[in-house]
């Protein structure tokens, strides 16, 4: 099978009660006052007529402004957003790395958590428990692994998540800066992971602020704009684009 992602006038929809609030308490509160603010609820357009085709043994930086559409690209890709209308067709198994602290039972140890995130990524139970020895060394929490997750600091939880979610790759790998917590040489072993991973993939989506690890590893870039796509081509001409349309003078 070809790996492969297709869009055909692309869009996507939410209501912005939902888009608002991060937690389910505060969504239910909101809905709960839903009849006397209802005429401020209103759908938000977060993607807009994306049309696009990307193939085996691409590398594709997406680039854009904070909310310009670029994580949410990224969900819809890997069927985690439903599309309002149009085609979306997705040849290949997607690996995605974002929302890290998703599928983590807080009463629940480290090396339980290994067998519940892994269950949600659609590991086996079998394949789980063969790679826990990797998954716990990679971690480097020592004893903690055995505690339960509610105990742990940020760091400590991105670095499980981060080890469970790149124990095995994907066709087509979702990137969506990540890597912000952990000591130097945890860094240092994550970067490196993720290197191997693209290599691995035959297509990646890297969504990032950081033109240089763009430049380094993709040749195509798709510059996103209030959900819309006003360039998409070499990544050189497209970071120009963007520093472009943002008033950013380069040399």
């Amino acid at each position: 099978m070809t790996n492969r992602i297709r869009l055909q006038s692309v869009n996507l929809h939410y209501a912005s009660v939902g888009f608002r609030e991060r937690s389910l308490k505060s969504m239910l509160l909101s809905l709960a006052s839903l009849t006397r603010e209802r005429e401020k609820i209103v759908d938000i357009h977060a993607l807009k007529n994306l049309s696009l085709n990307i193939g085996p043994g691409e590398r594709v930086g997406l680039i854009g402004h904070n909310g310009a559409g670029k994580s949410t690209f990224l969900k819809m890709v890997a069927g985690l957003y439903p599309i309002s209308s149009g085609k979306r067709a997705v040849e290949g198994t997607i690996r995605s790395l974002f929302d890290l602290s998703l599928g983590f039972e807080p009463d629940a140890t480290g090396r339980e958590n290994i067998l519940y995130r892994g269950l949600l990524l659609g590991l086996s139970p079998k394949f789980m428990r063969s790679i826990e020895d990797e998954v716990v060394a990679f971690t480097d929490i020592g004893e903690f692994i055995d505690y339960p997750i509610k105990t742990y600091s940020a760091g400590m939880q991105v670095r499980l998540a981060f080890a469970i979610s790149t124990a095995v790759g994907g066709d087509i790998l979702l990137l969506d800066e990540v890597i912000g917590a952990g000591d130097a040489n945890f860094i240092g072993k994550a970067r490196k992971r993720i290197l191997e991973l693209v290599e691995q993939a035959e297509i990646l989506l890297l969504a990032s602020h950081d033109f240089v690890t763009l430049q380094s590893i993709c040749e195509r870039g798709i510059v996103f704009h209030h959900g819309e796509i006003i360039f998409d081509g070499n990544i050189f001409d497209a970071i120009a684009s963007y520093n472009k349309a943002n008033g950013i003078a380069t040399e």
